[in-house]
């Protein structure tokens, strides 16, 4: 499952807002700087989706406020989708 997300660094609290079905507006308090931001990110989708974190990446826009996610879904306790981490 793809997501569109919105990130808002360096907010005074965070939040999740789910605008559709698969866009989102994530609030951090952390920087944009050193990937601060994206870990925060994942730790929040990956509470939000009740999934470890390493079942989340991001497709597009790694050093933009507009990201891509790429969510992998559980199907009866196995993953549907495989990457290949390089």
């Amino acid at each position: 499952m793809l997501i569109k997300v919105k990130v808002f660094p360096e907010s005074k609290k965070e939040k999740i807002i789910k605008k559709s079905e698969d866009s989102f507006s994530l609030f951090v308090k952390e920087k944009p700087r050193q990937n601060q931001a994206n870990f925060r990110v994942f730790k929040l989708l990956s509470n939000y989706f009740q999934i470890p974190q390493n079942y989340i990446r991001i497709v597009k826009g790694a050093k933009k406020s507009n990201k891509i996610f790429e969510i992998k879904e559980v199907i009866n306790g196995k993953r549907k989708q495989h990457f290949m981490w390089i």
